[in-house]
């Protein structure tokens, strides 16, 4: 079997390259991420579910890829239990790598789990055709392969990379319930160091204020969040009482939804770990990890919700809240992984609000 593949979009640009990982066709949206590092949080977020993801940075690979840690845990360097996108773009795969902590090459990773990656494309070209025309379908197809296009948005992604039964972490007096649209492991994580105890749902587990917790957390997650229907419908209910809400990027989209609000298709989406947000009302900017595609149309909010923060480059939207009750939505990742940290104190402000 040839070495090549290559990559097509739906306007009929081409960008061939060598292909690594497994040998195999596949089709999704395709989208880039300019992080520096980050590949295998990258590679785990549920958020890139059917999504074929180009990297811009030029070198990959070349730290490896860390143990999963062990069976039946939180695993401590990936957000989830798989990779999660549909395709791997890069510039270079490093053959070889060298980290103290990797466990094994990139190329084995994408081979163990049967993802197909394509090395040698003039990655910045690609992007910048994508930032021109805005995102794309493609597909990547080894030689004598040809499949049509999908369209992932199209599905319902959520209730593919939900959790379908709860998991409870931790003893802490305190309970939070995770609703898990694709959640990152990160966001587990920034909860139990805080000392809750945290019980993960699957996206359409029923909420109310019966639901035995102090505070609810809607997770990130792929995809349409219009396709999120009966997620959408149990906040709603949510709403008629008074328990603590934080929405995070697609959890804060289904938030904004719930209460009336709408949302829509951004170009290019935002997809980083450099992402400048402004606290609305102050000069004050928190540099960001993002990984979304769609965002909320904050001029639809009703008159009792107000934007929380806006995206320094392109004005959109990046957090809404309540202005009397316990209800925020960020669209930024405060749990970062892969990312900066200035934006932790998102899970303080939230956890705060359980103590009153």
């Amino acid at each position: 079997m040839t070495d090549s593949a290559t990559l097509t979009l739906e306007d009929g640009s081409s960008f061939s390259g060598t292909r690594f990982g497994w040998p195999v066709s596949v089709t999704g949206e395709v989208v880039f991420n300019t992080g520096m590092v980050g590949y295998p949080e990258c590679l785990t977020d549920p958020s890139y579910r059917g999504q074929v993801l180009v990297l811009t940075y030029p070198l990959v690979g070349n730290y490896g890829v860390p143990g999963r840690g062990k069976n039946g845990s939180i695993p401590p360097h990936h957000e989830s239990g798989r990779i999660q996108v549909s395709a791997l773009v890069v510039a270079e795969s490093c053959a070889r790598h060298s980290h103290w902590n990797a466990a094994g090459s990139l190329d084995d990773w994408l081979r163990s789990e049967q993802v197909p990656g394509l090395a040698g494309v003039d990655t910045r070209a690609l992007t910048q055709v994508l930032r021109q025309a805005g995102t794309m379908l493609g597909k990547v197809c080894l030689p004598g392969d040809d499949m049509p296009l999908r369209d992932p948005n199209q599905e319902n992604l959520v209730a593919r990379v939900s959790i379908s039964e709860p998991r409870t972490y931790g003893t802490g007096r305190k309970r939070v319930t995770v609703v898990d649209c694709g959640c990152k492991d990160n966001i587990l994580r920034a909860l139990l160091k805080r000392g809750v105890a945290v019980t993960v749902v699957p996206w359409d587990w029923p909420l109310d204020e019966q639901l035995d917790c102090d505070g609810v957390v809607l997770s990130n997650g792929p995809g349409d969040p219009q396709r999120c229907g009966s997620t959408i419908q149990h906040v709603r209910r949510l709403l008629d009482g008074q328990t603590p809400i934080l929405g995070i990027c697609l959890g804060s989209q289904i938030l904004a939804l719930a209460a009336g609000a709408e949302t829509y298709k951004l170009k290019y989406g935002h997809r980083s770990q450099n992402q400048p947000c402004v606290l609305v009302g102050t000069q004050r900017c928190f540099i960001t990890s993002q990984n979304h595609g769609y965002a909320v149309d904050e001029t639809s909010l009703p008159e009792d919700w107000e934007p929380w923060f806006r995206n320094a480059n392109d004005g959109t939207n990046e957090g809404v809240r309540h202005r009397r009750r316990p209800w925020m939505g960020v669209q930024f990742h405060p749990e970062a992984s892969p990312g900066p940290v200035d934006t932790a104190f998102i899970f303080d402000q939230f956890l705060a609000q359980l103590a009153r």
